[in-house]
């Protein structure tokens, strides 16, 4: 039987972390016409590891990291009702796990993390032709709030 298993990321997790990077900016390309074509990076993952208002996760299964996460703590604009909230990210899954609620399990994770430093407030950004994505953070609980526009000249 599978056991699931979410966890902190640790340095150990690098390589595995930035395949998973990359396998995100992959499917991000088909979305965004604007992300350069070589030597792409969103984050800094070792960084993230160590900072203290950043929760990063993983999820294991028998001993393989099959998925991804984080919750960053963030200042909120000053007309709104929260002064903080946090923004979530990173979040990925091996393909082959896709469907079974690992998602869900990591989302939970970081939302615990983020309501015992008493904020209860998160967002995340997602494209508006990923369906896919949309449909698993509406699951989650997530409503689309705002869109982003642009232009290029």
């Amino acid at each position: 039987m599978k056991q699931l298993l979410i966890r902190k990321a640790t340095r150990a997790d690098l390589p595995i972390l930035l395949e998973f990077e990359q396998a995100i900016i992959e499917v991000e390309r088909q979305f965004d016409p604007t992300l350069a074509l070589a030597n792409v990076s969103y984050y800094d993952l070792a960084g993230m590891i160590d900072a203290p208002l950043v929760e990063l996760l993983v999820a294991e299964i028998n001993g393989e990291v099959i998925g991804s996460g984080y919750a960053r703590l963030e200042e909120s604009k000053i007309y709104l009702k929260h002064q903080r909230h946090a923004y979530l990210g990173f979040m990925y899954v091996v393909p082959s796990q896709r469907g079974q609620g690992v998602n869900q399990q990591i989302i939970a994770a970081l939302s615990r993390w983020t309501v015992a430093r008493n904020v209860h407030e998160q967002r995340l950004d997602v494209y508006h032709d990923n369906q896919a994505a949309i449909r698993a953070y509406e699951k989650a609980g997530f409503r689309r709030h705002l869109t982003e526009m642009r232009r290029g000249l």
